[in-house]
């Protein structure tokens, strides 16, 4: 059977069970051939790599397809570059692409197999901490169901984002092995490996036409292996491919090894595998940063050596480079791009710099993730003259030519010069990757409409001014595929139901169920599939932490990376003020509330620990007060990956989206939560502005300060112990806090935190958004009690959130950046 039956829109009954037979025996022919098993021996762990590789074939059948057409037709590529990509498991997403998903469960109904237990067998391909690696992977997978020709460059790493677990509430970090077992849905290409250099020094020379060259020699060389990964788009239309990098040593030692020198032997291997081991390894040491920025110029260098053989397959010159070629630089982690392209095109091919330039500049684009100067990479000059020296030499002609340009513009303006040139003077001189990535790029894009007027009135103000036309917005998206068909299947049955199945393809069709907010039969049947997953995130809760949670409870859920400015700690303040009004009983009316927080904090954030610790200790206090029973519960879920989002983001009533207005980018878990039907809770901050307008000001909660508020504030000068003094229950809720009220066994484990919030100046301005948040919230529990009101903007929520499918933040870019085509015919989605 051939994939066409799989894209079938609706296969009739013989045709079904003509699909089911000739899935079960392709299921048994790899369990026999491949596993090397029996059925009746074969273990769960069998049955789901059996699994994989019957779905895998059927993937890569149309994979070899997409492949061929492209070639065949000459079209432009995109080439996504991206440190992270968040992939989650792949099983069940391709199913439901394939369309082999209600033959696969009838199928294994049929053998007496569990497909949901046989799915949780795949390791959680976590290559990436949030939300920059989950985009990526939904801009790729949205290409495949675009039908444009995109593909993910980034690396393999041996473990993943570590895996997360709470011992005495203080969070532990193990290896996550993700490749114990191996992974069933990539392809080995040693045919495509490539020397990347490091360390060495430059020659220059005249060659035969005696023009001055530049070689850079005595290099330590490691080899990058490549890994294809697929990605299926919508109904298999198209297959594209995230394309990681795995380091290996270019020898191996024998003579050592017959010395007896065993450790030398392999000592090159050891250094080299280090490169693809750990996902963001800790850069607090010297070694620590020399590792990351080596891993960073590692993938960059691969796939761009990678991208000119493919390009130079099929071109015998560079001069439509631009014009086959779009390259997208996610974040600051592959700008050195910029440099190691130029290296290439004028050291390797030869290409005089004016015309390198040139290409160079029309290829790359550029997609900033931040408005904090603190987490715009830099780089020690001192380190790139030992690591990369010829690149260092690159980076200065480039910013050499590029100020010479400004001086000519505004002679005289030493200032201007010094906040654009690409190396900061300031104390220890640092290369400034964004600005590199924005001068070599022709579109630089923020990612919700906020962030990237911030972006132009603040962070990049002065290249703004000299780029005018450089910065545009593209606010992020999510694929609705796998953030509600594959998330929530109930909600998604429900949907096609009643409007068909076209959403899938073209998110803007949800908005068909804006007239059934108003039946109150529909109302039930959302409020019902909303219970089943509410169902099994108790499920899961119980069999994780031993909790018991109810289901008529608000689902107050906030899961993202730990971070200071997302306000964690604003939502804990919150708890601990709604756990002292019930227990002086002045919150008899409020409704019963499960409070859920998830997320990693980096290993070396110790500030962030603090308050994953504190989280889980203000459980343990409330948890087991019988005088708050199950009114209120608080929950820290350990380990939070894709996966994890995938119980909890379905089960939720109400979304926190509550970072300091003017510092979250965009979120893309604002969106997701919306999408599945809950309510909003957030500051008019990165997209929840966008969220606001889509479904309306009625149907969100917003509070606190706006972005141009905070920064008048403090600029005005923020004192937080005037908050603390005027607020009676702030005050009470930080002396618990700081006197040892939920750490009666080490009283002053939490004055870092109480003095962060006074002493320190509470940067993030938790105080000054208190006491709008909690009387936001009380609006919140007022209308959670209010059934028909609640359940009809949970509705709209859904209905309303066509905007942010990463469908239409793919065609944005297509058009406005990548100058390419989708080519799927059957969609008529908006681009904005």
């Amino acid at each position: 059977m051939t994939l066409e039956i799989a894209r079938a829109e609706a296969p009739s009954r013989s045709a079904h069970t003509s699909r089911v037979a000739e899935f079960k025996e392709r299921v048994h022919n790899h369990l026999s051939r491949t596993v090397g098993k029996g059925a009746v021996a074969a273990t769960e762990r069998d049955w789901y790599d059996a699994t994989a590789y019957a779905v895998r074939d059927l993937v890569a059948e149309k994979w070899v397809e997409s492949a061929g057409s492209h070639y065949e037709q000459d079209v432009k590529r995109v080439y996504y570059l991206s440190v992270e990509f968040l992939l989650g498991r792949s099983l069940i997403r391709n199913l439901l692409s394939t369309g082999y998903y209600d033959a696969c469960r009838e199928a294994f109904d049929d053998m007496g197999l569990d497909l949901e237990r046989i799915a949780a067998q795949e390791p959680e391909a976590a290559l990436g901490n949030g939300g920059l690696g989950r985009l990526a992977a939904c801009l790729v997978g949205s290409m495949a169901s675009l039908g444009v020709p995109g593909y993910g460059y980034g690396i393999r790493y041996d473990y993943g984002m570590f895996s997360q677990y709470i011992e005495n509430g203080e969070q532990r970090e193990m290896p996550d092995d993700w490749l114990r077992f191996g992974n069933r849905w990539e392809f080995a290409r040693p045919q495509f490996t490539f020397p990347v250099k490091f360390y060495g020094r430059v020659i220059q020379f005249r060659d035969e036409s005696g023009t001055l060259r530049n070689a850079w020699v005595d290099t330590q060389d490691v080899s990058a292996m490549a890994y294809d990964q697929l990605l299926t788009g919508y109904k298999c239309w198209t297959v594209s491919n995230v394309r990681l990098w795995a380091a290996r040593s270019q020898e191996f030692d024998l003579m050592s090894f017959n010395r007896g020198d065993y450790l030398d032997a392999v000592r090159d291997q050891a250094m080299a595998g280090s490169l693809s081991r750990v996902l963001y390894p800790d850069d607090t040491s010297y070694s620590g940063k020399t590792l990351r920025l080596q891993q960073e110029y590692f993938f960059v260098s691969a796939s761009l050596q990678d991208i000119l053989r493919r390009y130079s397959s099929t071109h015998p010159s560079f001069d439509e480079f631009a014009d086959k070629v779009a390259i997208q630089l996610n974040d600051t982690h592959p700008a050195i791009a910029v440099a190691e392209l130029m290296r290439l095109f004028v050291d390797i091919y030869e290409l005089e710099w004016a015309k390198a330039w040139d290409i160079t500049v029309n290829t790359f684009a550029y997609t900033n993730h931040t408005l904090m100067p603190e987490a715009l990479e830099t780089w020690q000059v001192s380190l790139f003259e030992v690591l990369l020296p010829r690149h260092l030499q690159i980076i200065y002609e480039i910013n050499f030519r590029f100020l010479e340009e400004v001086r000519h513009r505004h002679p005289g303006d030493f200032d201007l010069v010094r906040r654009l040139s690409l190396i900061d003077e300031d104390g220890e001189r640092r290369i400034r990757m964004a600005h590199l990535a924005f001068v070599g790029s022709h579109k630089i894009n923020g990612v919700a409409a906020l962030h990237t007027e911030l972006m132009k009135s603040g962070t990049f103000k002065d290249l703004h001014e000299y780029f005018p036309d450089r910065i545009v917005n593209k606010t992020n998206g999510i694929t609705p595929r796998r953030w509600l068909n594959q998330a929530n299947r109930p909600l998604s049955r429900l949907i096609t139901e009643r409007i068909g199945d076209r959403w899938l393809a073209n998110l803007d069709e949800v908005r068909a169920l804006e007239p059934l907010a108003d039946d109150a039969g529909f109302r039930e049947e959302f409020r019902l599939a909303k219970r089943q997953n509410k169902e099994r995130l108790a499920r899961y809760v119980q069999e994780r932490l031993g909790v018991e949670i109810g289901l008529d409870a608000m689902y107050d859920v906030q899961v993202k990376r730990m971070h200071e400015y997302k306000r964690q700690l604003l939502n804990l303040l919150h708890v601990i003020t709604l756990y002292n009004r019930l227990r002086s009983g002045h919150a008899q009316e409020a409704a019963s509330r499960v409070v859920v927080f998830a997320g990693k904090a980096a290993p070396a954030y110790l500030i962030a620990k603090q308050i994953i610790r504190l989280i889980n200790d203000v459980g343990d206090v409330i948890n087991n007060d019988p005088a708050i029973g199950d009114r209120l519960k608080v929950l820290f879920l350990p380990n939070y990956n894709v996966s994890q989002a995938e119980v909890a983001m379905p089960a939720a009533d109400l979304s926190e989206q509550i970072s300091t207005a003017g510092t979250e980018a965009s979120g893309t878990g604002n969106m997701k939560f919306a999408l599945n039907g809950a309510l909003t809770i957030g500051t008019r901050d990165g997209a929840n502005i966008e969220i606001g307008e889509e479904v309306g000001e009625d149907n969100i909660f917003f509070f606190g300060l706006t972005a141009d508020q905070v920064e008048q504030l403090r600029w005005n000068g923020y004192d937080p112990w005037s908050y603390y003094h005027n607020h009676a229950e702030l005050r009470q809720v930080l002396d618990m806090i700081n006197g040892g009220y939920f750490s009666p066994r080490q009283e002053d484990r939490y004055r870092e935190i109480f003095d962060l919030l006074t002493v320190g100046g509470d940067h993030f301005m938790l105080m000054a958004d208190y006491e709008a948040y909690i009387a936001c919230q009380e609006r919140v529990d007022a209308e959670f009690r209010d059934p028909d009101l609640w359940w009809r903007k949970a509705i709209l929520n859904t209905a309303r959130m066509g905007k942010f499918s990463s469908d239409r933040t793919v065609l944005d870019y297509a058009s406005g950046i990548w100058d390419v085509q989708a080519t799927r015919p059957d969609l008529n989605l908006r681009s904005k």
